[in-house]
Formats: structure tokens, sequence, C-alpha cells
């Protein structure tokens, strides 16, 4: 029999291992908390999900009513269909010969042409309805495709073109003639660099500047910076947010390894702020702030469009506070605030997004549009993060590499791009920017709702997203009409409407009417037929039901 003394030992054993494990029980559930309530918050869970979803496609009659529409409105879809396609190919013949030509040995076109409408809809897309991905010239606010089709450019290449294709013509031009004496000469600076790191220190705030090959690699190495000066092992980014492809900041779908030390949290929460003020393992928190247009939410692609959940919203002095908060709790546990600024860049204001939410940054990276139209990454950051050694630990080292880091063709162009921004007179292009943009948003959902058309716009500056305001599974068709009215758009189509701010009333007003055009087609044509009974909800079971029939076999 255990005699009352060692029954008191095991208590206070069990006591003593439960006073250790609560504390540690407690964190792990504050953390859970604070990640959002969604797939996108959940990177181990998505990844399940995305294996347990079936490939199954849509013969060419379900394809046409895959909501339960009425046989009448199928076929009218499927007129409209086959003639908008008959378009297509009378209008695209020699880039969509091109663009399949090329598809067989480039995997990206191969992705990009799969993956920009649902995946049940993509086979009879892809045959009947596939675009030029080729074009050969661009002017003003336009681009001319391989045909001879002129469009107006609403891809922003993918965030570059903020001041428009023939300002970075021009800089890369000038670029050229001054880097030509010393030509691809790699690891000596060319001169012309110290006016560039001169500058970036101004407009950042910060000190200290490094250079890199592309954008995600600026921001790799500022997180790995920001591991090396704080010691600790874990990062964390927002659901839905972009920082590039590596692994550590793209968790879920997409990236075959789970990163063990990312948190992926709830922008906007005070859950997420009560998480960085307990945990001891955080070294840095990234930020991307083109996030304030849909919190939470991944990038929108018209290849996730299966129903009109999709919704946007931009509140500048939410979102500013918000990142408020983040800069005092981060200064509060030593934590190095991020902001990745390569999307954004200088589109929103000269000095970057932290000139536009009023809050600075530890560390701040740059990309795309910085070297004049030219592939670049920049990190600049406070002295005492950016540097790469330790004195009294010379085997410490925080080492980054790139033979392209500084190529004198990028820093000229570099130069004329940041010459121009600082010119008083060019710097005027932001005077009133918010207001020009928010008003042209406005003129188009007040041209769409006179209309009574079931789509809208939302914004942050001149980046644009389209929404739709009832329950329909064949919104990803509007980008088709788009193209057709002369509106070129990106691979992610309705996803990212992207203006250069080189836009005049004028060539916006045409746009807008374009837009109006291609939605009462897409609306005269059927796609957005719906009974009374039909819900985003409804459509996300009855999506549920076709995934579960496949995977179990059920006719």
């Amino acid at each position: 029999m255990d005699s009352p003394l060692s029954i008191l030992s095991l208590s206070a054993v069990a006591i003593a291992g439960a006073a250790v494990t609560f504390p540690k029980l407690q964190a792990r559930l504050a953390l859970s908390r604070a990640k959002h309530r969604s797939l996108t918050g959940h990177s181990k869970m998505s990844k399940m999900v995305a294996r347990l979803v079936p490939h199954y496609e849509f013969d060419i009659g379900e394809f046409f009513r895959s909501d339960g529409a009425p046989a009448d409105v199928a076929a009218q879809r499927q007129d409209a269909f086959f003639r908008l396609a008959g378009l297509y190919q009378a209008r695209y013949a020699k880039g969509r010969q091109m663009t399949a030509e090329a598809a067989e040995h480039i995997s990206d076109l191969q992705f990009t042409e799969t993956y920009r409408v649902p995946f049940q809809y993509s086979r009879l897309v892809r045959e009947h309805l596939s675009a030029s991905a080729f074009v050969q010239s661009s002017s003003g606010v336009t681009v001319t495709d391989v045909d001879g089709n002129v469009s107006y450019d609403l891809t922003g290449s993918y965030g570059v073109n903020i001041f428009g294709n023939d300002f970075y013509k021009e800089c890369i031009e000038a670029s050229e003639k001054r880097a030509h004496a010393l030509g691809p000469v790699l690891g000596p600076y060319h001169p012309v660099i110290t006016d560039n790191v001169r500058r970036l220190c101004e407009i950042s705030g910060l000190e200290e500047v490094s250079f890199h090959m592309s954008g995600t690699e600026a921001v790799m190495q500022a997180v790995r910076l920001a591991r090396y000066h704080t010691k600790r092992t874990h990062l964390v980014r927002f659901a839905g947010a972009y920082h590039g492809w590596w692994g550590d900041v793209q968790p879920g779908v997409g990236n075959p390894v789970s990163p063990h030390e990312t948190y992926t949290l709830a922008d906007m929460s005070e859950r997420t702020l009560h998480v960085l003020r307990t945990r001891k393992d955080i070294a840095c928190v990234l930020v991307n702030p083109l996030q304030a247009l849909h919190p939470n939410a991944n990038a929108p692609g018209d290849s996730a469009l299966v129903d009109s959940s999709r919704k946007g919203s931009f509140d500048r002095a939410a979102y500013g506070n918000w990142l408020k908060q983040l800069r005092e709790v981060c200064t509060e546990r030593g934590i190095v605030l991020i902001f990745d600024e390569v999307f954004v860049g200088f589109r929103l204001a000269a000095g970057g997004a932290q000139e536009y939410f009023g809050v600075r940054a530890d560390m701040v990276t740059y990309g795309k549009s910085l070297a004049g139209g030219l592939p670049v990454g920049v990190v600049c950051g406070r002295k005492e993060l950016m540097r790469r050694f330790r004195d009294d630990r010379p085997a410490d080292v925080c080492f980054a590499r790139g033979t392209f880091n500084s190529h004198p063709y990028v820093m000229t162009a570099m130069d004329e791009f940041l010459s121009r921004l600082a010119s008083p007179n060019f710097n005027s292009i932001y005077n009133g920017l918010d207001e020009t943009w928010n008003k042209r948003a406005a003129v188009l959902n007040e041209k769409l709702t006179a209309a009574n058309l079931p789509v809208r716009v939302s914004n942050i500056s001149s980046i644009w997203m389209v929404q739709y305001t009832e329950p329909s599974r064949y919104n990803w068709m509007l980008q088709y009409y788009l193209r057709a009215e002369g509106l070129a758009l990106s691979w992610v189509g309705t996803g990212r409407l992207i203006f250069s701010l080189n836009y005049t009333d004028a060539d916006f007003s045409e746009v807008a009417d374009r837009f109006v055009a291609a939605s009462e087609k897409m609306k005269r044509d059927g796609w957005w037929w719906h009974d009374a009974s039909q819900t985003n909800k409804t459509i996300k079971r009855r999506i549920l039901r076709e995934i579960l029939n496949k995977r179990f076999g059920r006719v």
C-alpha cells in the first residue's frame, strides 16, 4: 500500500507538471485562436483539403447548366459561348497558334492557361476561348498583340507599370546608354549606385541598403537577417498575404513542404496582437500593404471564382490604425516589422506605404518598378539589422549573394527612375491620387448600378478588383467578354485590374464604357441567370456534392 508520503510526492510532481504544461497549452490555444477561421489561415488543413478534391470536368451538356439552369437558358449560354469562341478564333488566330506551340515547352504557360477558370470548366475553355499570350508593342495606355489588336492595358505588368510603359521605355533607353561603357561587368559597382543608395535611404527613412535580383529574394534576405539578429526562429505572416513563392512565406497549397517556423495569423485582430505580445519565438512580422483591400483573403483570381462571395473594401484609416498597433507591439517585444512593398512599391505615394499609412517599419523590401522596368529586389533596413556578421564571432555570418545583384544596367535604370521620382514636377502626379481613382471607381459602379448589372469594383488607389452582387457559378466568364471588348487582363482575369497612373479621364471613360458593354453582353447571354433559391451557400453545397459523388464513384 502506498504511503501518504509517496502519494503526496506523486501529487506534487503532477501539480508541478501541470504548472509547466498549462502555460504551454494556453500559448498554443492563443496561437490557434489568432489564426483566421478559414482554409486561408490554416495551411495544413488547406493542403489536406486540396489533396482530397478529385478532378472532374463538365461535358458539353453539364457545362452550361451546372447551376441548375433550365434548358432554354443553357441553350442560350451555349450559343453565346460558341459565338464568342468564333470571335476569338478570328481575332487571335496568329497569337493562339503561337500560344499553343509555346505551351508545349513552357511550363509556366501550361499552368496559367489551365488555371484561368475553375477546373471543372477548364478543358472546354482552353479549347475554345484561348487568347493570345503574345503582345508586340505598347503605346500610352494600350498594348498591341501579334494579330494587331489594340487593347487598353489593365494588367499593370503585375504591379511593375506604375507610370506608363512609355515612361519605362525612356528609363531603359537612357540607362543602356549610361551603362554601355562598362557593360555587364559584375562584381564591381557602377558609380551610379551611390546616388541610388542615398535616395533609397531618404525614401525609406532607413540607414542601409542591400541589392538583390527579385522581390522574392529581397524578402528572403530580410527575414533571414531578422532571424539572425533576434536569435529567434519564427516569422508571422497574415492570412492571404503574398510575399513571393519561397517556402517559409507560402504555407499551404502550392508548397510541397510545410514550413514549421511560420505562423499564419489573422489580419486586424486583437488575438494576433496578444500572440505577438506573449510569444518569445517570433523574429519578425511581414506586412503586404495590398492586403488592406481584402484582409485575410487570398489574392483574387478567377480560377477560384466558384460563387459570388469574393469581396473587397478599403478603409485607409482602419488599416493604418492596425499598422500602428503592430508597430507598437513589435517595438515593445523586439520583433522586426517588415513592410513588403514589392507590389505596391511607389504606387500609393512617393515614399511608399510607409508614407501613405504614416507608419515606419524596421525593414522595407522593394522590387518590380524600382529599376525603371528591369528586374530588381532591394532591402532597406536599420543599420543594426542589416549587418551580416558579428564583430565578436567572426565565423558567425548571415550569408546572401547573387550573381546579378547590382547589375550595371539595372542600377542605371534605377537611377533614371529615382531621378524622375524626385523631380517636383513629376512628383505632382501623387497630388489628389486617391481622390482621382476613388472617383473613377465610383463612376464605374454608378454605371453598373444604373444598368442593373450584378458587378461592382473595389479599389486601393489604382489597384482594383471585381466583385459580384448576385450568386452565380459563371462570374469567371466576364474576363472573356472584357477581352473581347479590347481590355487586356493578366492571367488572373478580373482578380486584379491594375491601372498605370498615366490614364487620362478620357482613357478611363473609354475603359468604363467597354466594361459596362461587356457586362451587358454577359447578362444578355444568360450567364447571370439564377432562381430565388440560389445563394452562395447553395452553390458551394452543390459543388461539395459533385466532389463527393466523384470521389465515391456515384453517378
